[in-house]
């Protein structure tokens, strides 16, 4: 069976090649049924390893995957095949950056000649800490030649927080407020989509697409921790094409 695969809407070269995991066509038991890509989460190993190949069918190589930590470390694709990190770059062909979410925000980025492509895993602690920025940063392109398109991810209205996500964002105080609109008590909804946009555009990137998905009002297509607790990880993928393997997904869905 082959998984359903969803393919960013946004104007990358030919060459550059994306796509996003959905929670189907895959063999993992509840609760994390059915396509779990994450080996952390308690799913059998043997499950995770199957999904795993259907995956790679449609990719170039194994991607690099990462064990994140909501941090900022940005690892390098072309010639690392593990470590921990919550992003990496690629600028060989078909090398393949990937990273895991199930709320938090799954950025991919690209430049405008399709040279260079990452992948950024980008919860509120990473956006907070720059992740971001130390990823266009080692990407090595100016803000401006970058395009970015973000993934299925909790969404405006499913984001409730505490105050202490609001004061993580003392930089950005002024323009972090619209992010935050009042909640139940001391509580808050935040747009962690308008978070991720203003510091894209405090660094110079403008050139952002995606941020229509959310992960928790969409159960049927989509693992959510915050809805769910213990659920299976969905995957956003980033490579560049080689030359002599014209590698591309058939999407169920362009986001």
């Amino acid at each position: 069976m082959k998984p359903p695969l969803i393919l960013p809407d946004w104007p990358a070269p030919p060459a550059v090649r994306g796509c996003v995991t959905t929670r189907l066509g895959g063999v993992s038991a509840a609760p994390f049924d059915s396509f779990n890509l994450a080996v952390h989460v308690g799913d059998d190993p043997r499950a995770v390893a199957a999904n795993r190949a259907r995956l790679g069918a449609h990719l170039p190589a194994e991607p690099l995957w990462l064990d994140q930590v909501h941090g900022v470390e940005v690892m390098d694709a072309d010639s690392q095949r593990c470590g921990t990190g919550d992003a990496s770059v690629a600028r060989i062909p078909g090398r393949v950056c990937a990273v895991l979410t199930a709320d938090c925000l799954p950025v991919l980025f690209c430049n405008r000649s399709g040279t260079v492509v990452a992948a950024a895993h980008a919860g509120w602690r990473g956006l907070a800490s720059g992740i971001l920025e130390r990823t266009i940063w080692r990407m090595g392109c100016a803000p401006e030649d970058i395009l970015a398109w973000l993934g299925p991810a909790i969404g405006p209205d499913a984001f409730e927080v505490g105050p202490e996500v609001r004061a993580a964002f003392p930089e950005q105080a002024r323009d972090a407020a619209a992010a935050f609109r009042p909640g139940d008590g001391d509580r808050l909804l935040a747009d962690i989509y308008l978070l991720a946009r203003l510091e894209l555009a405090r660094i110079g990137v403008h050139a952002v697409y995606g941020g229509g998905l959310c992960t928790v009002t969409q159960s049927g297509l989509f693992y959510s921790y915050r809805r769910d607790g213990r659920c299976g990880r969905m995957a956003s993928l980033i490579w560049i094409a080689p030359a002599d393997r014209e590698t591309a997904a058939e999407p169920s869905y362009q986001g």
